[in-house]
């Protein structure tokens, strides 16, 4: 039973995103015209990412959306369109940023009150008998520093290889790009990964799993957030390899960053009676 309404909980998650091809007009169908099945699609896998979070997060309808909100407006919206800023300087892009910004953020917001409202109407939260612990402030706010430091050179690194490798020809403005930024360039990025961190804080704090069950339930949201669910819809700027290879290259980094994240900021959960998330599935 709980597996079918999980099903649910991912197959309607998914309508959101239709909204883009409901109304032509809207900023978002404009950089990706037609493709309902693909918007579909990457709806569902979206909500696929949350589905920890409705079974293991918090119990209360506000408390999923914030979680759920907090990744969507931060790592889906703003993150993703101050990077397209960077290296797709395209008219499309900079003539209508702030509303392509707000026409994302709108469909986003929807889809946060979307899968909040299912994992209570499907009753998902599960018992698990898992008492997170927290950090104190003082301790959470350079770790959260770190965090964002790792992500600089999980992007130095992974993006470094990627551009060299298989990207270059995609963008051949993009190293003049970074030299004209010069050192706001990483501190762009620096950002890019404190504001990724802050984004994760609400559900690493609220997954009532494992510490290492978190990390990898929080590192695929991130990518899949950031760059999978995304990605997978065809646009007019990127084909599909190029597409193919930003999703491996933004795993290599967004993943890491959020189990860097949770490695850092969870300490060791505490399972009363001996149960444990996984148990919790089996007799559901």
């Amino acid at each position: 039973m709980t597996k079918l309404r999980v099903l649910l909980y991912c197959l309607l998650g998914g309508l959101p995103l239709l909204i883009p091809t409901i109304h032509p007009e809207h900023e978002v169908s404009a950089l990706h015209p037609g493709h309902a099945a693909w918007f579909w699609l990457a709806g569902v896998v979206l909500a696929a990412s949350f589905v920890p979070v409705a079974l293991y997060g918090p119990r209360r309808v506000l408390s999923q959306f914030g979680v759920v909100a907090s990744v969507l407006m931060m790592v889906a919206v703003l993150c993703l369109w101050s990077e397209s800023l960077i290296f797709l300087p395209l008219p499309e892009i900079r003539q209508h940023a702030l509303r392509n910004l707000a026409g994302s953020a709108v469909i986003y917001i929807i889809v946060a009150i979307v899968l909040a409202a299912l994992a209570a109407i499907l009753k998902l939260p599960r018992e698990t008998g898992s008492i997170v612990e927290m950090r104190s402030v003082a301790k959470v706010v350079p770790l959260v520093l770190v965090s964002g430091a790792a992500y600089v050179l999980y992007y130095l690194v992974f993006g470094g290889i990627t551009f060299q490798f298989f990207t270059k020809g995609y963008y051949p403005e993009a190293a003049q790009q970074v030299v004209r930024l010069g050192l706001w360039f990483w501190a762009i990025q620096l950002g890019r990964g404190v504001l990724m961190t802050l984004a994760i804080l609400p559900a690493i704090y609220t997954l009532r799993l494992s510490r290492t069950q978190a990390a990898i339930a929080v590192g695929v949201l991130v990518w899949v957030a950031g760059g999978l669910a995304p990605l997978l819809v065809p646009n007019a700027f990127m084909g599909s390899t190029q597409r193919f290879i930003h999703v491996i290259e933004i795993l290599t980094q967004n993943a890491s960053l959020g189990i860097t994240a949770v490695l850092l900021l969870r300490r060791k959960t505490q399972l009363k009676g001996g149960a444990s998330p996984a148990a919790a599935i089996a007799r559901a």
